[in-house]
């Protein structure tokens, strides 16, 4: 998570799109950079919510907008399949060596997931809180120009972005099947991503 407290702009850091790239190039102009514990560097809106918005409210910080960057479904979940299959993982309920992503997905599809499957919901972690606390600024990972272009008019910068936590390429093929299940299960993770910018 990146505060950028003068612009007033903290941007949420949703696994596995690219936040790791920004965190490096911004970083250093960040009023605030959380990177661990990875519940906190990852705090979904729900989190932010409930930890960082009262305290930023107590010292001023009243009017902050929120942006996230969400990535189009499969290829997120594509991303999370190659990240576990790293050997550091190998061993551990974790991991998705020796495994296919159709399996992968197959058990990401179901109700109780299993370890390796368990990654969160993009969807659930821009959730829109109660009190009317939400996503002011939610970019496809698909539309980089998009979102550099927002940060450097924001922000007042130019942005060089290094590739950073770059998983291992995979085959990430999916049957006809596996696909359909998983629009079906995870609509709202289909939908958000159609609505961001």
């Amino acid at each position: 998570m990146l505060v950028f407290w003068k612009q007033r702009l903290v941007m949420l850091a949703v696994p596995k799109t690219g936040t790791s790239a920004y965190a490096t190039a911004l970083g250093p102009l960040a009023s605030m950079v959380v990177s661990d514990p990875p519940e906190l560097k990852h705090a979904p809106v729900y989190r932010y919510n409930r930890f960082f918005r009262p305290m930023f409210e107590k010292v001023g910080g009243e009017d902050m907008e929120l942006l996230a960057v969400i990535r189009e479904p499969v290829s997120w979940l594509g991303s999370w399949y190659r990240y576990r299959q790293r050997a550091f993982l190998e061993g551990k309920p974790t991991s998705t060596r020796d495994m296919s992503f159709d399996d992968f997905c197959q058990a990401y599809a179901q109700g109780d997931r299993p370890p390796f499957a368990n990654v969160g919901s993009q969807a659930k972690f821009v959730e829109p809180r109660p009190n009317g606390v939400s996503v002011t600024h939610l970019f496809k990972y698909e539309n980089q120009s998009g979102l550099i272009g927002f940060l450097e008019d924001r922000l007042g910068v130019t942005l060089d972005l290094p590739r950073e936590n770059v998983s291992p390429r995979r085959d990430t093929d999916l049957s006809a099947a596996t696909e359909e299940k998983l629009r079906r299960k995870c609509a709202e993770d289909f939908e958000i991503w159609e609505r961001a910018t």
